[in-house]
C-alpha cells in the first residue's frame, strides 16, 4: 500500500506528540505551519525569539499562544543557540528555523558546544508523494551538499536509511543516478555509483539495497526498465532513493517537481544530527513546511529507536 504523508500524521500520533524548538520564531510562514502541527496533533512547540514581535506576528494571523512556551531573547544569533540547546539537551525533538538567515541557523547547529553534531557529515533529504508513483520518493542531497565525493555519497545513504525506515520502508531501494546505466569511465559519475552498489554487495553499506549507475527512468519508471531490458538490475523502475550526484542535478529536479507536478506533496529536513533539522525554505509552501515538521516527528521516533 501507498505511503503517503497522512500515513506520516499518523504515525507521529501512535509515537506521541514531539516538540519542535523554533530559532527566532517572529516569523508569520513559520508560525502558521507551528500552529497547524498543534492542531494536529504533531508537535507542540518552544519558540525561541523577541517575545514582543512573536506576540505581534502571532496576533497578525489570529494565533493563540496560549500552551506555547517563550523563550526571550531579542539577539538572533543567541536566539538560534539557545534555541538549538533545548534540542541538544533533550528537551525538544527537533529543531526548526525561523526568521534568521540559513549561514547563522546552521552555525548553531554545528556549534561544539550546544549544537547537534554527531561527528558525521550532514545531509539535506527530499521526502515527495507524487500523483502516480506507488511509493514515497526520496530525494538526496538537493539542498545542502555541492559535490559529495564517494565517501560523501556513503554517508547520505547512511543517513538517508533511517528516514525511509521512519516512512514504513524497511528496505530502501537506493539509486544512484547518472546520464546513463552503465559504466563509463569517462563519466567518474557512473564508476562511483557502481562503486557504491559494490560497496552494498560487501556489506560496506547496509541496511538497504544499492543498484547503480542508473538513468532516472530505469530507477522510477518500471515501463521505461521493462522497455530497456533491466531484467537483471536489482532495481527495475522501483526506487525509493534518488542519489543525486550533485546539488545542481538534485535541485533541478527537486524544483521541476515542485512547481510541475499538481498535486505533488513533499517535506524536508536536514539530517545527520542528533536530531532532525528542519530548514525549509521562504518559497517553501504552508503544507510543504507542515509536512517537514511531521516528517521529522517520525524520524526523531525513530532515531530514538537506535540510540
Amino acid at each position: 500500500m501507498k505511503q503517503t504523508f497522512e500515513d506520516i500524521v499518523a504515525e507521529v500520533k501512535k509515537c506521541g506528540k514531539k516538540t519542535v524548538s523554533v530559532s527566532v520564531a517572529q516569523d508569520s510562514a513559520v508560525l502558521e505551519a507551528v500552529q497547524e502541527a498543534k492542531r494536529q496533533g504533531i508537535a507542540d512547540a518552544i519558540l525561541v525569539g523577541d517575545e514582543e514581535k512573536i506576540r505581534a506576528v502571532a496576533a497578525s494571523i489570529g494565533m493563540d499562544l496560549d500552551g506555547y512556551e517563550i523563550v526571550h531573547e531579542p539577539d538572533d544569533v543567541q536566539a538560534s543557540l539557545k534555541a538549538v540547546k533545548l534540542a541538544h539537551d533533550g528537551r525538544a525533538d527537533m529543531y526548526m528555523k525561523g526568521l534568521i538567515d540559513t549561514k547563522n541557523f546552521l552555525k548553531s547547529v554545528l556549534d561544539k558546544e550546544v549544537g547537534l553534531r554527531t561527528g558525521g557529515v550532514l545531509s539535506h533529504v527530499a521526502v515527495f508523494e507524487v500523483p502516480g508513483i506507488d511509493r514515497l520518493l526520496f530525494l538526496t542531497d538537493v539542498a545542502f551538499m555541492t559535490y559529495p565525493t564517494l565517501e560523501d555519497k556513503v554517508h547520505i545513504i547512511n543517513n538517508t536509511v533511517p528516514v525511509c525506515k521512519a516512512c514504513g520502508v524497511d528496505v530502501p531501494k537506493v539509486a544512484p543516478l547518472a546520464a546513463v546505466e552503465v559504466v563509463n569511465p569517462k563519466m567518474p559519475v557512473t564508476v562511483e555509483a557502481a562503486e557504491l552498489a559494490k560497496m552494498c554487495e560487501e556489506g560496506q553499506i547496509t541496511g538497504c539495497v544499492v543498484d547503480g549507475p542508473l538513468s532516472l527512468d530505469l530507477a522510477i519508471d518500471p515501463e521505461a526498465a521493462k522497455h530497456k531490458g533491466a531484467t537483471d538490475r536489482k532495481i527495475q523502475g522501483d526506487a525509493d532513493v534518488l542519489l543525486f550526484p550533485d546539488i545542481h542535478a538534485g535541485n533541478q529536479v527537486y524544483k521541476a517537481m515542485v512547481h510541475m507536478i499538481p498535486g505533488v506533496k513533499n517535506g524536508c529536513i536536514l539530517t545527520g544530527t542528533k536530531v532532525p533539522v528542519i530548514l525549509t525554505s521562504r518559497s517553501d509552501t504552508f503544507a510543504t513546511k507542515v509536512n517537514s515538521i511531521a516528517l521529522a516527528a517520525v524520524v526523531a521516533e525513530e532515531l530514538k529507536k537506535g540510540k
